[in-house]
C-alpha cells in the first residue's frame, strides 16, 4: 500500500474547518546588509506574535533539497500533491485562472511582455511592470491581427500587469515544451523546443510557436517598454484528482492573481471572486465560513517585492497582512497554517531553494512557546524540517481526520 492509499484508508469525516494562508515567497535569508534580519524578522507583527506562542513552527522544503521551485510546484506541494509526480505547466494554470476553458489538445503558455533592445536582447523581463490596461491594449492588438497560425486557432487573453496567456488550439498538439524565456536579462529569447524529441505533436506545437513569434513581434516592435514577450510553462492540461476526491474536503480559493486561481481550480477548489485586498479576502472568508471545509488564501505581494529586491516593501507587505489577521481570527478555523509556497530572498531577487517557515495552529498542534513567527524561530520549532507535500496531512491530523493505524 502506498502512502496516499494509507491516508485514504484512515480518513475520518469531521466538521473541522481548515485554512491555509500563503504569503507568496515569504521565506528570506539574513545578510549583513540587513543587520542579519529577514523581512519577516524586521516586520512588526503583533498578531502573528500572539498566535505563535500557542502554535507549532518549522521549515518546509518545497520540492527537494537544493531545488528552486516555480509557483506551480510550490503550491501543489502545499495542497499535498507531490510536485515531482504532478507536474503542471504554468500556462495551464494561468489560463484556468483567467477563466479560460481548456479543451483536449490545447497547448497553453504563460506570457510576459518584456523589453527588447535593437538586437533582440531582453533588457527587462517584465517591461517595467506595465499597468494592466497597457497589457490589455497590447493583447487586443495581437488578438485582432493573429487569429490563426497554420491550422491552429490562437487565443490571447490579458492577465494582471505585464502577464497574459496564449492558447494554441488545434489537432495534433501537445506539451510540454521548453521556455521562450532566458529567465534573465541580457540574453536573446530562446527558440522553443520539444522536451521529447520523438513527439510529433510537440514538434508541431514548437513550430507553431516559432511562427507565432514571427507574426507577433513586428506588431509591437515600436511599443516600448513592452516591445517583446516571453512564453513559459508551455503545456497541456494533465489529469489531477481533486481535493474533495483526495481529502474529502469542500475547498475554496481566495486569490487576486489569475495564476493562483488557476492552481486552485486545477485541484477542484471553488474560486471566490471579488476581494482585492487581504482585508477583503479575510472578510469574505468569514462570510463563506459555513460553506466550505478548507480555505486557501493567497497573498502575492511578499513575493513581488522579494523579486524586486525591495526589503522594506516586503517587510511592509508582511505588516499589512498581520494588521488584517484579526478579521480572520474572529472566525478562527480549527486548523490554521501560515507559510509561503517558497522563499524569495531580496538578495536573490527571485525564487530560491531555502526552506520556507511555517506556523501550524490548532487545539492539538502543541505550543512551541516561541515569541515570534520568524525563520530563526521556525528553525527550533517542533515541526522540524519536512517536505511541503506533508503539510496537508499534518493539517488533517490536527483536524482529527485520521483513524489510528494498526492495532
Amino acid at each position: 500500500m502506498n502512502l496516499d492509499a494509507l491516508y485514504s484508508k484512515l480518513l475520518v469525516k469531521t466538521d473541522a474547518k481548515l485554512a491555509l494562508i500563503v504569503l507568496d515567497g515569504l521565506g528570506d535569508i539574513a545578510t549583513k546588509s540587513t543587520n542579519y534580519l529577514t523581512p519577516l524578522e524586521a516586520a512588526k507583527t503583533p498578531n502573528l506574535d500572539a498566535l505563535s506562542k500557542n502554535s507549532a513552527q518549522g521549515r518546509m522544503i518545497p520540492v527537494a533539497p537544493g531545488i528552486t521551485p516555480g509557483s506551480g510546484p510550490g503550491h501543489l506541494g502545499l495542497f499535498g500533491y507531490d510536485p515531482l509526480e504532478f507536474q503542471v505547466g504554468r500556462g495551464v494554470i494561468e489560463a484556468l485562472g483567467l477563466g479560460l476553458e481548456l479543451k483536449a489538445g490545447d497547448v497553453a503558455a504563460r506570457a510576459n511582455f518584456c523589453t527588447l533592445d535593437a538586437k533582440g536582447i531582453v533588457t527587462d523581463r517584465r517591461a517595467g511592470r506595465i499597468e494592466t490596461n497597457v497589457c490589455e491594449e497590447l493583447c487586443d492588438v495581437l488578438s485582432k491581427k493573429i487569429k490563426k497560425i497554420g491550422d491552429a486557432e490562437v487565443i490571447i487573453k490579458a492577465g494582471k500587469g505585464h502577464r497574459f496567456v496564449v492558447i494554441f488550439r488545434g489537432k495534433g498538439l501537445e506539451g510540454p515544451l521548453t521556455d521562450a524565456d532566458p529567465n534573465r536579462e541580457g540574453a536573446l529569447i530562446p527558440v522553443v523546443k520539444p522536451t521529447n524529441t520523438k513527439s510529433a505533436k510537440q514538434k508541431k506545437a514548437a513550430k507553431l510557436i516559432a511562427e507565432f513569434y514571427k507574426a507577433a513581434l513586428p506588431l509591437i516592435a515600436k511599443r516600448k517598454p513592452a516591445n517583446g514577450f516571453l512564453l513559459r510553462g508551455i503545456a497541456h492540461q494533465p489529469a489531477i484528482p481533486t481535493i474533495e476526491e483526495r481529502y474529502g474536503l469542500r475547498a475554496a480559493c481566495l486569490a487576486v492573481y489569475p495564476m493562483y486561481k488557476g492552481l486552485a481550480q486545477l485541484v477542484g477548489m471553488k474560486k471566490i471572486e471579488g476581494p482585492q485586498t487581504i482585508a477583503e479576502q479575510f472578510e469574505r472568508y468569514a462570510a463563506e465560513f459555513d460553506n466550505y471545509d478548507y480555505f486557501f488564501i493567497h497573498y502575492k505581494y511578499t513575493d513581488m517585492h522579494g523579486e524586486d529586491g525591495n526589503f522594506e516593501a516586503k517587510k511592509k507587505a508582511i505588516e499589512e497582512l498581520d494588521a488584517a489577521l484579526p478579521i480572520l481570527l474572529k472566525k478562527k478555523p480549527d486548523v490554521l497554517a501560515i507559510t509561503g509556497d517558497h522563499s524569495t530572498p531580496c538578495v536573490v531577487k527571485g525564487h530560491s531553494w531555502h526552506p520556507q517557515p511555517v506556523l501550524l495552529h490548532s487545539d492539538f498542534s502543541g505550543a512551541d512557546k516561541l515569541e515570534r513567527f520568524t525563520e530563526t524561530g521556525a528553525n527550533s520549532g517542533s515541526l522540524g524540517v519536512f517536505e511541503a507535500k506533508f503539510l496537508m496531512r499534518l493539517m488533517q491530523a490536527n483536524a482529527k481526520m485520521f483513524d489510528k493505524f494498526g492495532a
